[in-house]
């Protein structure tokens, strides 16, 4: 995917009980789980990444696995291996603090969701308290939950430029090459999730999924330009 054009990877660590998500990416976590795959697992994987790309790695957890994992030894694990930052898609602000608390380095981000129907004091207090870019979720629901609506996504981009500086990028929703221009036109990045999912939930067996990977992520990649 980094090399054919994404500019960040964000990833997943599977969980049982994934509420945020829709059934595509339900379905994946699940694979994952009986596979054997926990959060140790996927930091192994950011730490081949990085032993061959520079690329930004995001990883994206509910916060039940890394209270199991231990706070303190999920950050210190997660630097060592190159990850950049993450995202935990159930913890609000106020609950943060046991998780921060550990933090060392400002260069280790702390991604926060805002929703379309987050008062604007909320986005305040949501964007001072997020770092690297804002994730700015298109529509209520969960992932892959429905078509993306360019015109409300641009009116929710513009009012949280008014409360942040941070780089907003938009995510749910987002599955064709033309969702990603009309998200690029508004904010700074588009975030893909359940299509990837999809298409690799459509090719299990197929030795040629890489290839047919690196191909949707260029055709991603063609329509921010």
């Amino acid at each position: 995917m980094y090399e054919s054009g994404a500019d960040i990877l964000e990833l997943g660590v599977p969980f049982s009980d994934p509420t945020a998500d829709g059934p595509v990416i339900q379905r994946s976590s699940a694979r994952a789980l009986k596979a054997g795959i926990h959060l140790a697992d996927v930091l192994e994987m950011t730490r081949r990444i990085r032993q061959i790309s520079d690329v930004p790695i995001i990883l994206f957890s509910y916060y039940n696995p890394i209270m199991a994992y231990g706070v303190e030894k999920f950050y210190k694990d997660s630097v060592s291996a190159g990850a950049d930052g993450v995202l935990v898609v159930d913890l609000p602000p106020e609950e943060s603090e046991e998780l921060t608390g550990e933090w060392k380095d400002d260069a280790f981000c702390l991604i926060r969701l805002v929703a379309p129907t987050t008062p604007e004091d909320r986005m305040r207090t949501i964007a001072a308290n997020s770092s690297g870019f804002l994730y700015m979720v298109s529509m209520t629901g969960v992932t892959g939950s429905g078509g993306l609506d360019t015109t409300e996504t641009g009116q929710y981009v513009e009012k949280l430029r008014q409360v942040t500086e941070l780089p907003i990028c938009v995510g749910f929703g987002i599955s064709t090459p033309s969702d990603v221009s009309a998200v690029s036109a508004v904010a700074d990045g588009a975030v893909i999730g359940s299509a990837f999912e999809s298409t690799i939930e459509d090719n299990l067996d197929n030795p040629d999924l890489p290839a047919i990977i690196g191909k949707q992520t260029a055709a991603y990649k063609d329509a921010t330009r």
